[in-house]
């Protein structure tokens, strides 16, 4: 029988600075956001402004209201989906595509109250498409060339021999 032997290994560790150097207590918050010193830099910030060091950007001066330029010219589709019996159907897929094209470009979910919404861009015709597990598939041509919201309210109907 053989005998193996373990030896163990310890590395030497570069000495800390000295534990008198260190703070004994430490503010949780950090000492610009402490509330003292956010009293004292707003102050400063005044009379910064005051004397037209800093400008204040037009928007914040406008009362606030920024409006983004991203989602400024959408269409919004909103669609509420329900069983033959009217209750609310959830998991009903939705697919979106430009009436010209072959492509489903977007796609949502119905939620437990069988709602769903898809935003696309204004301008254009689009056809949507609700399927739903045991239920017969729909389809819908919304114009969104002129406003900016489309409400629909679909209601499925099961196919023969089906569960839903």
């Amino acid at each position: 029988m053989r005998t193996t032997r373990l030896t163990m290994t310890t590395r030497k560790t570069k000495k800390r600075k000295s534990d008198a150097s260190l703070p004994l207590f430490r503010h949780p918050l950090s000492h610009f956001g402490h509330p003292i010193c956010m009293r004292w830099m707003i102050t400063l910030l005044a009379l910064a402004c005051s004397a037209g060091a800093v400008s204040v950007p037009a928007a914040a001066a406008a009362g606030g209201q920024v409006q983004s330029g991203s989602h400024a010219h959408d269409f919004v589709i909103f669609a509420t989906v329900f069983n033959e019996q009217g209750f609310a159907l959830p998991g009903a897929r939705a697919r979106v595509r430009r009436e010209d094209e072959k492509k489903f470009r977007w796609e949502a979910m119905s939620d437990r109250r069988g709602e769903l919404g898809i935003r696309v861009k204004q301008g254009a015709r689009y056809e949507l498409t609700i399927d739903a597990r045991g239920c017969k598939p729909q389809t819908r041509t919304i114009d969104a060339r002129e406003g900016d919201r489309e409400d629909l309210t679909l209601q499925m109907e099961q196919i023969a021999g089906g569960k839903s």
